[in-house]
């Protein structure tokens, strides 16, 4: 199992918490964004640069995930295409896309696309509270002690 983490948008509190999963679990994490990225030095954690554009890095880790894999994204598109593969995806509040919800998230993300692109201001997601990064981490165990 590999955990492939969307980085460009990835708060980096959820990184830290990665890397010393990474490190206990010795489990390979790739960090996959369009910028640099300097991962702390470990044997199990490695960064992927790939070039800037629309969809890049989902494409690429789309590309490189295997059954078993997870994910961390909130990309509820990408979250699609790795369910489809077989993968695990994980977003950064502690909530995971499964095959039974990924299709409403999909839905409401385009209302609310449809909403913004008509002037209505929908606002964005709250900011990552200490409550997100504790479910963030408790899941994160419970997955890794599963799929060990």
């Amino acid at each position: 199992m590999h955990i492939w983490i969307d980085a460009d948008a990835c708060p980096k509190v959820v990184k830290e918490i990665l890397f010393r999963a990474a490190e206990r679990t010795q489990t390979p994490l790739t960090l996959v964004a369009n910028q640099y990225l300097r991962p702390p030095p470990s044997p199990f954690i490695t960064s992927l640069q790939v070039p800037a554009g629309f969809d890049v890095a989902d494409n690429e880790i789309v590309k490189r995930c295997e059954p078993g894999d997870l994910v961390i994204t909130a990309d509820i598109p990408l979250a699609a295409e790795i369910i489809a593969k077989g993968g695990h995806a994980l977003n950064p509040r502690g909530e995971f896309y499964t095959r039974e919800n990924i299709r409403e998230r999909l839905n409401m993300r385009d209302f609310m696309d449809t909403l913004r692109a008509s002037g209505v201001d929908t606002g964005g997601p709250p900011p990552l509270n200490q409550t997100d990064r504790r479910n963030f981490a408790n899941q994160l165990d419970r997955f890794l002690t599963q799929h060990r």
